[in-house]
């Protein structure tokens, strides 16, 4: 029975907690502020993993001792980012939470949501450098658990499966969200998600990669609180605090660029994105637009698993559910929407949002841009310095592999490398930007630095 709660517990992975005498104390905030206060403090999910799991680890790692300095390299084995506010120690990502009446450790938002770059780092930004899968593997080993859950969190690292584990959780609950036996849904194999920032929202009308569902939404995300330890009454009664971090995310703005920019050679840019790019990806400045744009997989032509990953049945299950009955200003549901493509992304900060494509297969925006040069198999460092980034081609620098790994060394090992060979992996699509000339394409990216 523990395992069924501990499993289903840390598929929870941003999950707010219960209201408690915090609430009183940012009644007087605005909602944008609660929201943040939410995000960076408040405890989420019930504790997962014991400060003994934390602490003990290493022992996982296959070494004799306790590193000297241990933080930074649980931060580095993880791809974690140390916390720029008092996190009693932890990493972004991992926070205190109540264990079974001891303080315990679980992974929030930020786990997915704060990354850094060029040696800067920013909440809001997916992070490229996790490692989700070897994080739970580990640690859960360090309770003493195995748990083999029915899929996997991440098959390559700096990208998650958010779907499977959605499935996972919604299979417990009745449409009014109270536990049950679990009912039959679908999962799948190979879904490889890159998280988009969290300042591009606000610019959205639908969201997620594929725009499945109104960016208006607040229920969709109160999924994350379906640990077996809240009621149905529970998860609804934070309604409201999803609302407040929702405000905070529209709060959120782009990072500016931090290097120079040729400003002759931008204009230049500008001009040649108009022309070929703003359709899809929209306008910037004071009056920019953004067209909402889905293109079908038919005719962007980038790897279709995320897209197809969400079942009729679990489509069909979740828009039953309290979760879909959310109703917008025009009396219409926020339901989950199938859409057969993905959404053609706001660009405001890309430089920092390196890799790019849905599954985070490109790793620099000159790849996007010339699908000839893409690399088949690579790995990088996976820190996050100044010396990491490739401010000519908008990304992160590599080292390209001739082979891929051995599928008999280890998982974190494996998840090192992207081999685009690879189911759900795929770098194909895309090619918009092979009709540009080679000064064409080097004047988009100056642009895109401005954004």
């Amino acid at each position: 029975m523990r395992r069924w709660l501990l499993s289903v517990s840390v598929v929870a992975t941003c999950g707010i907690g219960l209201l408690s005498a915090q609430a009183a104390e940012t009644a007087e905030k605005s909602a944008a502020e609660r929201g943040r206060e939410i995000i960076l403090r408040r405890p989420l999910n019930p504790g997962v993993w014991s400060h003994q799991a934390y602490e003990n680890v290493w022992k996982q790692w296959g070494l004799k001792e306790k590193p000297a300095d241990y933080g930074r390299a649980f931060r580095e084995r993880y791809g974690l980012h140390a916390a720029p506010y008092d996190n009693h120690g932890l990493p972004m990502g991992l926070m205190q939470s109540n264990r079974w009446l001891r303080k315990g450790i679980v992974n929030n938002c930020l786990l997915c949501h704060a990354g850094s770059i060029a040696g800067r780092t920013y909440i809001g930004l997916g992070n490229a450098s996790l490692d989700f899968q070897s994080l739970f593997d580990e640690l859960t080993a360090g309770d003493g658990l195995k748990i083999d859950l029915p899929f996997r969190f991440s098959y390559v690292r700096g990208t998650i499966d958010p779907v499977s584990p959605v499935a996972f959780l919604m299979r417990y609950r009745d449409a009014d969200l109270n536990l049950q036996k679990p009912v039959d849904l679908t999962y799948f194999k190979d879904v490889c998600s890159d998280p988009p920032a969290w300042w591009l929202i606000k610019r959205k009308k639908t969201r997620d990669w594929t725009g499945g569902i109104d960016a208006r939404s607040t229920r969709v995300d109160l999924v994350n609180l379906l640990s077996p330890f809240h009621s149905g009454d529970d998860v609804k009664k934070q309604e409201p605090v999803f609302a407040d971090i929702l405000a905070f995310l529209h709060s959120v703005e782009a990072p500016k660029y931090p290097f120079a920019v040729d400003a002759k050679i931008a204009e230049r840019g500008k001009a040649v994105f108009t022309q070929h790019c703003s359709k899809c990806h929209g306008t910037y400045g004071r009056d920019g637009t953004y067209p909402n744009r889905i293109v079908s997989i038919e005719k962007l032509g980038t790897d279709p698993v995320l897209a197809e990953s969400v079942s009729e049945k679990n489509i069909e299950y979740f828009n039953k559910s309290w979760l879909a009955q959310q109703v917008g200003p025009d009396g219409e549901r926020f339901r989950i929407m199938e859409n057969h493509g993905y959404q053609a992304p706001p660009l405001d900060g890309i430089w920092a949002t390196a890799p790019y494509f849905h599954n985070g297969s490109v790793p620099t925006v000159y790849h996007v841009l010339n699908s000839k040069a893409r690399p088949k198999i690579y790995t990088r460092s996976f820190r996050t310095g100044e010396e990491e980034y490739d401010a000519a081609k908008l990304g992160w620098k590599i080292q390209e592999l001739a082979e891929s790994p051995d599928p008999a060394s280890p998982g974190i090992e494996r998840r090192r490398v992207y081999d685009t060979t690879q189911r759900g992996r795929g770098n194909g699509g895309h090619q918009y930007g092979d009709k540009l000339t080679e000064d064409e394409r080097l004047a988009v990216i100056e642009y895109l630095k401005t954004l």
